[in-house]
């Protein structure tokens, strides 16, 4: 019997090192769900990632202490975020106690038996199994998830599974079938098999070097592009190639790999091996778009056939690829096109990706995840298509590893193109800023002051303005104090 929270019975007590990562919080969220006592510990325990897991009763401890080891736990979680010399985890091998990495620990308890839905790539992991995980709910399937972000339709960014209380149409079974003309599926309270997964090709553990994703072991996998990334643990890109292909091998004859046809790195990595049926998208001979209209609609089709009208869905020709993998992998789950076509007519977006966060005097405030030359570039677009002729600013904080490192630097200039105006924080990196964005000549400002930046920028903007601030951290919290100056400002 699997125990819920609050039965006072418990079938495991894991602690999990690193619990305050997404995908760590997000086991520890799934486990706790399960019926598991969860506790756990990181060097930075703070809202919200705090506040929400001890709203889910997982006890939570400051730092890596050794004496840790004294609420003897059944088993130790290891976030990739631990090394060694860590003092908890140096204490856990002098004692020989048992240890596990998250990714191993969720597939042996929670994804073996289920139908696994796993979206990997450089680009739109987080929409797209965002999108996916929600096309299943709204067909009725009530997936469990677990993604990288918080889809805004869910308000969570993991869950093991619901039930659903959908009432099955008259006639229908519970085999997965769709009665004609498409509609929902009820599974009758009983546990949902189907389960949807961020795959990232970040390595697992400091004692396996492999890409979590060769954990999934997924039947149904989007692969939906591949570029050089993660320069702090990768060498090359024919290292990450190789690592997907890894990936490709885990995947049954009797599943399916949804892949971008248009990307030549991924049919590189099919070219390797594949012993499982792939459909493609975003060529013609697979699944593609149609023109987007004025309002954003576009029309999807499966090679020449038109499927249905995507109403209103994220701007840009990324979140139309990531739409289009969304729908052919739900395909392959059993989901209609027209059904999964009208989910995404209500898909709401996912926090940190072209996220509002305010809108002072006219001028609006986003805040985006997007950390690599591609991404800014394809979110500018996005931005772009959706705001027409209006002034963009945009504002970057290189921090990934990989930004840091300046492998890409000679990229980002270009990628910013887009934008009217653009202003780079430019603190704790090992290459020249300056140089760096020299192209983008007096429309660029770089500091390495978070103050002087936030100053100038407040005094750039003005009414009409579409601010888009990208970074893949809290940037300061800046999002909130440019917001709070604009009020100030128009309150005087």
């Amino acid at each position: 019997m699997i125990c819920g929270p609050g039965d006072g019975a418990f079938r495991m007590h894991i602690h999990i090192l690193g619990i305050c990562g997404t995908f760590m919080g997000g086991i520890a969220a799934i486990a706790r769900e399960a019926g598991h006592r969860v506790t756990g510990c990181d060097a930075n325990v703070y809202p919200p990632m705090s506040t929400q897991l001890a709203a889910q009763g997982i006890e939570l401890v400051e730092g890596y202490s050794p004496a840790q080891v004294d609420l003897t736990p059944d088993v130790f979680v290891i976030g990739n975020v631990v090394t060694r010399g860590n003092a908890l985890m140096e204490e856990i091998l002098d004692r020989a106690l048992p240890y596990i990495s998250g990714p191993q620990w969720l597939a042996e308890n929670v994804l073996r038996g289920r139908w696994v839905l796993a979206v990997a790539g450089t680009h739109g992991k987080t929409t797209t199994a965002s999108m996916l995980a929600w096309i299943l709910e709204y067909a009725g399937l009530a997936p469990g998830f677990l993604i990288g972000g918080v889809p805004e339709n869910f308000g969570v960014s993991a869950r093991l599974t619901t039930p659903t209380l959908t009432l099955l149409p008259q006639g229908e079974t519970k085999d997965g079938s769709f009665p004609p003309g498409g509609g929902r599926l009820g599974w009758g309270g009983e546990p949902s098999p189907f389960f949807v997964i961020e795959a990232d090709e970040y390595d697992t553990a400091f004692f396996d070097k492999r890409s979590k994703f060769v954990h999934c072991q997924p039947r149904t996998a989007v692969l939906n592009n591949l570029e050089f990334d993660h320069a702090d643990i990768f060498p090359d890109l024919a290292a990450i190639e190789t690592q997907f292909h890894h990936f490709v091998r885990t995947i049954p004859a009797s599943g399916l790999v949804v892949a971008n046809g248009a990307d030549p790195n991924l049919e590189r990595v099919l070219a390797r091996g594949c012993w499982t049926p792939v459909e493609r998208f975003g060529i013609p001979a697979g699944w593609n778009a149609g023109a987007e209209a004025a309002d954003g609609a576009f029309d999807v089709l499966w090679e020449t056939a038109v499927q249905g009208r995507v109403r209103r869905t994220l701007p840009g020709a990324h979140n139309r690829l990531n739409a289009l993998a969304a729908i052919a992998a739900a395909h392959h789950a059993g989901v209609p096109p027209a059904v999964a076509i009208e989910a995404l007519g209500a898909f709401r977006s996912v926090r940190r990706r072209m996220e509002v966060r305010g809108v002072v005097n006219g001028i609006t405030v986003y805040d985006d995840f997007a950390h690599h030359p591609t991404a800014i570039e394809m979110t500018l677009a996005g931005l772009r298509a959706k705001v027409n002729g209006a002034r963009i600013i945009a504002v970057l904080e290189p921090r990934s590893n990989t930004m840091k490192l300046g492998v890409m630097k000679d990229r980002l200039a270009a990628s910013l193109a887009g934008a009217d105006r653009v202003f780079c924080y430019s603190a704790g990196l090992a290459w020249d800023a300056g140089a760096v964005f020299a192209p983008l000549r007096e429309k660029v400002v770089v500091c390495d002051d978070f103050d002087r930046l936030l100053a100038q920028l407040s005094a750039t903007v003005c009414s009409g303005d579409h601010v888009l601030i990208m970074s893949n951290g809290g940037f300061g919290g800046i999002h909130g104090k440019l917001l709070a100056r604009l009020a100030g400002a128009s309150a005087r």
